[in-house]
C-alpha cells in the first residue's frame, strides 16, 4: 500500500486536497481526484491540485476536478498553492510566479509573522465571447442569456477567468436554486 501525503485547504470555500510533487508525480491523477473528492467515502473535495516544478515560474500547478477532469486554474486554488508552498518553506519569496494552464499568474503573499494572511493574484482580464469561454452559445458577448432551470427562469452572464462561469443573477438565493 502507497501512503500519500496531502494538505486540503480552502479558498472562499474551493476546496481542494493539495499535493507536493516537486520530488515526484503522481500517477493517474485523474483517476485519484476521483477517488478522494468524494464526500462520502474519502477525503473530500473539490479536486486536488498538484504543486509542481516548473521551467518557466516558480512552481507550477495542475489541478483536476472531482470528476478526473483537468482544469486550467482556479483563484482559489491558486491563493492556497502560494500559502501552502511559502508556509512549507519550499519558497521564501513574497511574490511568486505560478505556472497554470492560463498563463503565469503572480501572487503577492501579504505576511505577518512569517505566516500568509492574504494572498491577491491579477486573474486578467475576463472573457466574455462566448467561443473563447467556450460555451455553447454563438453570441459575440454572454452577458445577459436568459435560461431555464428547474422552472427558473434566470439570466445568466458567463465568464472565463481561466477557467469558464456561468453566473447566475437572482434576487434571493433558495432551496429551488440549488440542484443537487
Amino acid at each position: 500500500m502507497k501512503t500519500l501525503t496531502f494538505t486540503k485547504m480552502h479558498g472562499a470555500g474551493n476546496d481542494y486536497i493539495y499535493f507536493d510533487c516537486s520530488k515526484n508525480e503522481l500517477e493517474n491523477p485523474e483517476q485519484l481526484a476521483i477517488k478522494l473528492s468524494d464526500r462520502h467515502f474519502a477525503v473530500g473535495g473539490d479536486g486536488i491540485v498538484l504543486i509542481l516544478p516548473s521551467e518557466i515560474a516558480d512552481f507550477r500547478m495542475r489541478m483536476f476536478n472531482a470528476d478526473g477532469s483537468e482544469a486550467e486554474m482556479c483563484g482559489n486554488a491558486v491563493r492556497c498553492i502560494a500559502k501552502f508552498v511559502y508556509e512549507k518553506g519550499l519558497t521564501d519569496k513574497q511574490i511568486i510566479n505560478l505556472e497554470t494552464k492560463a498563463g503565469i499568474k503572480v501572487l503577492h503573499l501579504d505576511l505577518n509573522d512569517n505566516i500568509v494572511r492574504s494572498v491577491k493574484v491579477d486573474m486578467g482580464t475576463p472573457i466574455l465571447k462566448g467561443r473563447e469561454i467556450p460555451v455553447n452559445i454563438d453570441k459575440e458577448k454572454v452577458i445577459d442569456e436568459s435560461i431555464k432551470i428547474a422552472g427558473n427562469a434566470l439570466k445568466m452572464p458567463c465568464v472565463s477567468m481561466g477557467n469558464p462561469h456561468a453566473v447566475f443573477v437572482v434576487d434571493k438565493i433558495t432551496d429551488e436554486h440549488v440542484i443537487n
